[in-house]
């Protein structure tokens, strides 16, 4: 995958995953209730994106992941790289008063929390980027969360099969600068980043 790790990564991404997997019995999280396939399925999707983190073109100092859960992929980013700044939303309290545990127990001074629906947070200072694993559509996305955007920001759209139905009723509005074939180890199915920007 071309992500390399130094040892305290490795140890922050390992007790992330074994309290995601210790939470999730009492909150949630996941559907995914085996802690093998949470590191698949979670943490090397989240890294996945690494590479392209480290060659973009576009800045990516400070980063929102909206509709977090439990953290994916802000967490594993925010371990990766702790120069950045990384905001976490989640409507959902018992998934941010995890997230709050996690920033606390493992010392991520790079990362904040933010309890609240999308369309109600008006951050102080815009973002360079905003990356999502979950949400539903791209057209969603773009609408929802454009007010977050610095006016020459990036959508980071983590997807599975390219989403060709979803690029049209934005084509007008959004340019795809960029789609991305993720490598995830251990995972079956096709991954995608697509990287997209407001024209002008």
């Amino acid at each position: 995958m071309q992500v390399a790790l130094a040892e305290s990564q490795i140890n922050n991404l390992l007790a992330y995953i074994r309290e995601f997997d210790k939470w999730n019995k009492a909150y949630n999280l996941s559907a995914i209730r085996d802690i093998r396939q949470m590191v698949a399925r979670h943490l090397l999707d989240s890294l996945s994106v690494v590479p392209y983190f480290l060659k973009t073109p576009y800045s990516t100092d400070r980063v929102i992941d909206v509709g977090t859960g439990g953290g994916l992929p802000g967490i594993p980013l925010g371990i990766m790289f702790p120069e950045k700044k990384f905001t976490l939303l989640d409507s959902a309290g018992k998934k941010t008063r995890f997230l709050f545990h996690v920033k606390t127990l493992l010392k991520l001074e790079n990362v904040s929390v933010e309890n609240r629906r999308v369309e109600e947070f008006q951050p102080a200072q815009k973002f360079n980027a905003v990356i999502s694993r979950a949400f539903a559509s791209l057209q969603d996305m773009t609408e929802g969360c454009a007010h977050l955007l610095e006016s020459d920001g990036v959508f980071l759209a983590m997807k599975g099969v390219y989403p060709q139905d979803e690029l049209m009723p934005i084509a007008e509005k959004i340019e795809l600068l960029e789609s991305i074939k993720l490598d995830v180890a251990e995972t079956d199915g096709e991954r995608h980043l697509l990287v997209l920007q407001t024209k002008k």
